[in-house]
């Protein structure tokens, strides 16, 4: 068995907790294809069994979020879980808002939390600023295709809507806008949306699942790839799953797989003469 469960997951709780119970259920190896802070809820897309290799191809997937910013403070994780360094600064209105949202949208050079998994001589950034380190983090480019105000949620709050890339981090986001209005801003609650081809609409949440319904939640790896397919006859299918390339007038790029019976097998690449196997997914 080899797929995908799209969990809605719920606010407080951890995106390894959601995967070991999938994993539970379904007594396959999995992996969630992006992780979603604990304060976070909504599209965690978990891999079972082989379309973990999946995983790097879902890096260059578009993400979207519904996302909530406090205005007039600071935290140390550029959220309100974390201990308040500054509060008491500028609300700032709308049209100010509004004017600084093109600044953030395009490309541009994100400085990533503190509190977060990126590596700092080796060791997780989150460690050392649990521990009260002094550290700097690289910038990294971000790609923000849209950056929305959506309106006034009170207390000083407001709710975005957020297209971005992958590796973007909407608690930077957050601290960025409230720079350019000229004060504090961290973000108060978050809500993906969309990660690739994964959409909330058609998400679970994974106290609905149990061991007799969770296989008719399972969406077939195949079913979310873009590549165009290709069926192999009897001999060819031979010559493939033996690892020997096989003569095609394929134009170049990646293909979906399928045995001569017609059952998904997994990706291959054309050069425009010979197909080869990429990714065993089945």
């Amino acid at each position: 068995m080899t797929g995908f469960i799209n969990v809605n997951k719920s606010a407080g709780v951890s995106s390894a907790r959601e995967v070991a119970i999938v994993k539970r259920l379904t007594g396959m190896p999995c992996g969630h294809m992006g992780t979603l802070d604990p304060m976070a809820c909504g599209v965690l897309p978990i891999a079972v069994g082989n379309a973990a290799r999946l995983f790097d191809y879902f890096l260059s997937k578009r993400k979207r979020y519904i996302a909530e910013f406090v205005f007039g403070t600071d935290t140390d994780t550029l959220d309100t879980t974390g201990t308040v360094i500054s509060s008491g600064g500028k609300i700032p209105s709308g049209e100010e808002i509004e004017k600084a949202l093109p600044l953030l949208t395009g490309e541009y050079d994100q400085i990533p939390p503190q509190y977060s998994a990126k590596s700092v001589g080796g060791e997780r950034g989150y460690k050392l600023a649990r521990r009260g380190e002094k550290f700097e983090l690289p910038p990294k480019r971000v790609s923000v295709g849209e950056f929305r105000l959506l309106g006034i949620a009170g207390g000083g709050a407001f709710r975005f809507e957020v297209e971005c890339g992958s590796g973007t981090y909407i608690r930077s986001l957050a601290r960025d806008l409230g720079k350019l209005t000229g004060t504090y801003a961290v973000m108060s609650a978050l809500t993906r949306t969309q990660s690739g081809p994964f959409s909330i609409e058609n998400s679970v949440k994974t106290q609905d699942l149990d061991c007799d319904n969770i296989f008719a939640s399972l969406i077939p790896a195949d079913s979310v790839l873009p590549y165009p397919a290709i069926k192999l006859s009897c001999g060819e299918e031979k010559k493939y799953l033996n690892g020997v390339p096989v003569e095609c007038g394929l134009a170049e790029g990646q293909y979906r797989i399928y045995r001569a019976d017609g059952s998904f097998y997994g990706t291959g690449a054309s050069d425009g003469t010979i197909l080869k196997s990429r990714l065993k997914l089945c």
